[in-house]
């Protein structure tokens, strides 16, 4: 954010919100908090109240967390080691239906524009990271906070307990992103027309079509091995 000029300081809260959401609309991501308190010309707390308001509002991404490095780690290896793949798609198929619906009813603009974006794929990003993305657009959306950290850990559990099960993963095919992208966009769909049951069912579809080809390729493993 170097390349902004410092502005004339706004006068009470919500101007400085509207000052961010001008911000945003020019370029996206935000700078950091020392960047664009000194372009807006505002003491830290003044700005630290109103980004607040806008991740209150959900037109914003919550404040990261960050763990001291002593903490331990939030789920043991004990817990990886007894889970498979399946079971994971299982406990995904049972809340993550329940959070599209409620994202279809609680996301704001801004939320639905963020979860519409991150239904495709660009070309060459990294597939995995893109996926994640899109899911946890749509779990930030639903406003459950519990929720939230919960599903973190659950995805997380899933990659440990494939790179375990499956030491190899065969890179993820054009033709399968593409399959992903139509599915992820209806749900993304539902969602911008606030539809709750579309929602729910494309999630659903969606989850149970990445089921079938992880028991696809489990077969295929015990057929070969």
């Amino acid at each position: 954010m170097s390349a902004f000029e410092p502005q004339a300081g706004p006068s009470d809260l919500d101007d400085i919100i509207a000052a961010i959401r001008q911000v945003q609309q020019g370029g996206g991501k935000l700078p950091s908090e020392r960047d664009l308190a000194e372009h807006l010309n505002v003491k830290r707390h003044q700005l630290r109240k109103a980004l607040e308001a806008l991740r209150h509002a959900g037109d914003l991404k919550p404040a990261r967390v960050r763990r001291a490095p002593t903490a331990l780690p939030r789920y043991g290896e004990e817990l990886v080691r007894v889970t498979n793949p399946i079971e994971v798609l299982e406990l995904r198929l049972i809340m993550e239906p329940g959070l599209a619906r409620l994202a279809s009813l609680r996301a704001s603009s801004f939320e639905t524009a963020r979860i519409m974006d991150a239904a495709t794929t660009p070309e060459n990003a990294p597939s995995g990271e893109v996926d994640f993305a899109f899911h946890l657009a749509i779990v930030a959306a639903a406003r459950n906070h519990l929720a939230a950290e919960f599903y973190k850990m659950l995805r997380q559990v899933g990659v440990d307990a494939r790179v375990k099960v499956a030491r190899t993963t065969a890179p993820t095919c054009p033709k399968r992103i593409a399959q992903r992208d139509g599915e992820h966009r209806l749900i993304a769909e539902a969602i911008s027309q606030r539809d709750p049951e579309a929602a729910e069912a494309a999630m659903r579809a969606h989850l149970l079509s990445v089921q079938r080809q992880i028991m696809e390729r489990s077969n295929a493993g015990a057929f070969a091995a």
